[in-house]
């Protein structure tokens, strides 16, 4: 795979791919409404992470082909936290970071407090067990829909 079959398959996932590519853990993930260029998107995921459920909206705020997918959490507004996505092309695959920031910017941040409710040092590990067992599956998925080599 290359970073731009990653990026081409997370902007335009449906449900059924997203189950393919972890059963059972990965439930739904789909656009919910697309625009032209992507930043604008509204996805809709649901999966599991270690033993937390998490069921979300989400904007697409940055899509570089190829390169990175930021997505801002949504629950009627914007919320303070963001998924990003960067990849970079190796010669033996894709190096994939997957960073989860969550926070107030400027004065809001004495509200950063209440975020540690969620955002625990539990699920924090649970994320990073996630990570590293979901990318190597998606390589695997690419590969089975005729995609080339790729590194985890």
């Amino acid at each position: 795979m290359n970073s731009r079959e990653v990026t081409d398959f997370m902007l335009n996932c449906d449900d059924a791919s997203y189950q393919a590519w972890w059963p059972g853990v990965h439930l739904r993930f789909h656009t919910v409404r697309k625009v032209a260029g992507d930043v604008g998107n509204l996805i809709y995921m649901d999966e599991y992470v270690g033993r937390f459920r998490l069921k979300f909206h989400a904007v697409v705020t940055a899509s570089i082909p190829g390169k990175e997918i930021t997505w801002q959490f949504v629950r009627g507004v914007r919320l303070p936290g963001r998924l990003i996505l960067g990849l970079e092309d190796e010669a033996d695959g894709v190096a994939i970071s997957h960073v989860v920031e969550a926070g107030f910017r400027g004065p809001g941040r004495i509200f950063d407090a209440v975020l540690r409710f969620w955002f625990t040092p539990e699920f924090a590990d649970a994320l990073d067990e996630h990570v590293r067992t979901e990318f190597p599956k998606l390589r695997d998925l690419l590969r089975s829909r005729g995609s080339g080599a790729a590194k985890a």
